[in-house]
């Protein structure tokens, strides 16, 4: 069953567009989440904050629109300048419809799964004495309006 995994493609890609799919036939603006600090990331930086940035990637609103395997692709204007962006699909955190904030996180590829696998050396243990809360775990997700 390894194998199998290890031969499939990335299915954020796919996950994506069919998202996108549904906020546009549903009257709604797609907007995606975007993980700006990440190599090839192409944004203008005035419109990242805090390391991301929103971008609407409604029809009305970019020109060329492309969501491929490797990533998402258009030309949009920014304070009224024409700017060319480029997102690697690794990059898109989340979409979602501006009007209601419905959609979804998209999950991280599984190793093998069209994207090369990571360092796999598990991460160093934490010190006892750290104080994260109760239960020891602080909440790692977070509402994206």
């Amino acid at each position: 069953m390894t194998d199998d995994i290890s031969r499939m493609t990335s299915h954020r890609p796919y996950l994506l567009r069919a998202l996108v799919e549904w906020i546009n036939d549903n009257g709604m603006t797609p907007h995606i989440l975007v993980d700006a600090g990440l190599p090839n990331v192409q944004v203008p930086p005035s419109a990242v904050k805090d390391g991301r940035v929103v971008l609407n990637i409604a029809e009305r609103a970019v020109v060329r629109l492309q969501i491929d395997n490797d990533g998402v692709s258009f030309t949009a204007r920014f304070g009224g300048v024409s700017y060319p962006v480029q997102v690697p699909m690794a990059a898109v955190l989340a979409v979602y419809a501006r009007e209601t904030g419905q959609g979804m996180a998209l999950p991280d590829d599984i190793h093998g799964a069209g994207e090369p696998p990571g360092d796999d050396t598990p991460p160093p243990p934490r010190p006892s004495g750290s104080d994260d809360g109760a239960g020891g775990k602080r909440p790692h997700l977070r509402v994206v309006k």
